[in-house]
């Protein structure tokens, strides 16, 4: 007989789960050099809460058998001490953390790891929990196992910055503005506080504290002597306030290429969703990396996305700043850190949102209009928009009968979102349903902008389930058929990223992809072959999306990509005519009517290192059908 745990047993352990995932949750922000490993950990945990909360609110009596509720256990542990580590990294000194960021760093993976394992001893498919929290645990189960496999990047701007700072009598002011910006040691009073902790830290060590205090020391001196120039003092006389109107603008983090740190020109995107300089990224590609520089994650494909909403958004900057493309920018100290927006556009932002609040329908286009505008000049703009409460009421706006303020609101979500701290806020306001009926409803502009909107908010992980499961996909298909050639790039692009989530490459396969996909493959002038292929690749590694693909009569076109395409076209056409033909006799034998074992031959010779294997694959395929046809030939396998 199994013994088992009793529900008033079974409630005890998820309530305290459900509390500690809660706690973790309420953490406030990290605002240090751990900002990042920080948010990771603590976004990874707050996605377990439905579980927890939904198996302690059941009703039933639910026996868990002493096997079982070890995962539990263990996942209770983990993250006891998650809780402890994620509140250590918010106290103490910011530059001690900093300096000792790859001991930190190593014990936010080591925390990560001892999650998933716990997570691996949950038996999901013997608990009683709704579909939805199912796909839910799953993703994040996959994020877990993903960021064991992957550890957060380390900062490498900063450890040269600090590298630089330590050893340079007078280090460069831009270096010192990095520093403080990410240390979060921007005032005075920062820096008085993080006196007062390296004072703690000394005394802790007993008075000895080493050559690390000497480098902390040091390098609160410079910033010390930096942040009185960088926020001058209202006394300050005329003449070195003019000097300093008169130095370079500060480049918007966001217009930097994460690669060469410098403007961009041709900003294009990966498949993770990050934007790199194009000639930046294509080296990086062309060096036989196949991740993204940025996030480590493998590129599930590497056709580049022109960014044409960054690209405007920095000519903009340029011509309102007098800046020339491509060349490297000075650094701006006349203003104070965090405060690029101007008094007028901060002014103006706080009397446009209470037209949006209370004015009549005219006033409501027009401020919509004016903040969609403010969203595309800035980064600071975007930052400031959402902290004063714009992303609720532009959401309202989205509902609304007239199609002009409906594409206003729409597009400034979009031009908001850019910015990744603003995407949760978005999907938090309930914005999603309503992009979507945008997207199904609105004009041809609206549906375009409410498709990049979608792209824009799936780059998180958990939104392409919530995005998929609102019925986006349906309507981004018809986009993909309709569109303007911008609007079908934004709407492949959403789909290809929204189809790295299993669930929804069913819901596209089921609300008939495929053939409109086979159109553009088959389309050579259409300008969509690379999107078609990209997501063709990505279905076809699903059962349905194979089963789909396969009875649209693809070998013909795949096997003219083979012999044409570019190299990138070749290898996802192989990945394809791979997935068909595994485990189908009759898609090998239309392969190799086609011409298919030249063709394969030739991209083994001279494909990418992915097509080298596939058509490999294919060809090995290709000899054990050939065996199977005419036996005598086994002796020369």
């Amino acid at each position: 007989m199994i013994m088992g745990l009793t529900g008033d047993s079974k409630g005890q352990i998820l309530s305290q789960l459900a509390e500690l995932v809660k706690g973790i949750s309420g953490l406030p922000e990290c605002k240090n050099s751990c900002k990042k490993m920080h948010g990771n950990l603590v976004r990874r945990i707050k996605l377990l809460s439905p579980l927890f909360e939904e198996l302690r609110d059941g009703n039933e009596e639910i026996m868990i058998k002493i096997e079982e509720i070890t995962g539990f256990e263990l996942l209770k542990v983990a993250l006891d001490s998650a809780k402890e580590l994620l509140n250590s990294v918010n106290e103490g000194s910011k530059l001690y953390q900093a300096l000792q960021m790859d001991q930190i760093a190593g014990k936010f993976q080591q925390m990560t790891e001892t999650i998933e394992a716990a997570l691996n001893e949950i038996p999901y498919d013997k608990l009683d929990i709704s579909e939805e929290v199912q796909e839910q645990i799953e993703l994040v189960h996959t994020q877990f196992r993903r960021a064991k496999e992957r550890p957060d990047s380390p900062d490498l701007q900063l450890d040269q910055d600090l590298a630089v700072a330590q050893k340079e009598k007078d280090p460069d002011p831009a270096i010192l503005k990095r520093l403080s910006d990410k240390l979060q040691l921007r005032t005075l009073n920062d820096l008085t506080k993080e006196s007062f902790a390296l004072h703690e830290l000394a005394i802790a060590s007993g008075g000895d504290p080493g050559e690390c205090f000497e480098k902390m020391s040091s390098l609160l001196k410079k910033l010390k002597d930096y942040i009185p120039i960088e926020n001058p003092e209202a006394d300050s006389s005329e003449g070195e306030k003019g000097m300093m109107k008169h130095r370079s603008p500060v480049i918007p983090d966001d217009f930097r290429c994460p690669i060469s740190l410098e403007l961009m020109r041709d900003p294009v995107i990966v498949s993770t969703g990050q934007t790199y300089e194009r000639s930046c990224i294509q080296k990086w590609l062309d060096a036989g990396h196949k991740t993204c520089p940025k996030t480590q994650q493998t590129l599930v494909h590497a056709a580049l996305t022109p960014n044409y909403v960054l690209k405007s958004l920095i000519a903009l900057w340029c011509e309102s700043n007098g800046v020339e493309l491509p060349k490297k920018q000075g650094t701006c100290r006349s203003k104070k850190p965090g405060s690029c927006v101007s008094d007028c556009d901060r002014a103006a932002i706080l009397a446009l949102l209470e037209k949006l609040a209370n004015g009549n329908s005219e006033q409501q286009r027009a401020a919509a209009g004016e903040l969609r505008l403010l969203a595309k000049r800035n980064a600071d703009n975007r930052v400031c928009i959402a902290e004063a409460g714009a992303i609720p009421l532009l959401v309202e706006l989205l509902s609304s009968t007239d199609p002009r303020t409906q594409e206003h609101a729409v597009t400034a979500l979009l031009n908001v979102s850019i910015n990744d701290s603003n995407k949760g806020t978005i999907v938090n306001a309930g914005a999603i349903p309503d992009i979507v009926d945008v997207l199904k409803n609105g004009s041809m502009e609206a549906r375009e902008n409410a498709a990049a909107t979608l792209f824009s908010l799936s780059v998180i992980d958990e939104n392409k389930v919530a995005i998929g499961a609102a019925g986006a996909i349906p309507a981004l298909i018809k986009l993909l058929c309709e569109g303007s050639p911008r609007g079908k790039k934004d709407a492949a692009t959403a789909i290809f990223n929204l189809s790295i989530y299993q669930g929804n490459k069913a819901r596209a396969v089921r609300a008939g992809i495929v053939p409109p996909l086979m159109g553009l493959l088959k389309d050579a002038g259409g300008g969509m072959v690379d999107e078609a292929l990209a997501i063709l690749a990505i279905l076809a590694s699903h059962q349905e999306g194979k089963v789909a693909i396969g009875q649209a009569d693809p070998i013909p076109v795949l096997m003219e990509v083979i012999r044409t395409g570019s190299p990138r076209n070749r290898e996802n056409a192989a990945a394809i005519l791979w997935s068909l033909c595994m485990g189908d006799i009759e898609q090998l034998k239309i392969a190799k009517e086609f011409g298919a074992e030249e063709a394969l031959k030739e991209l083994s010779d001279s494909g990418t290192d992915r097509a080298k294997r596939k058509a490999g694959c294919i060809l090995e395929l290709l000899q054990r059908l050939e065996a199977k046809e005419n036996p005598a030939s086994l002796s020369s396998l």
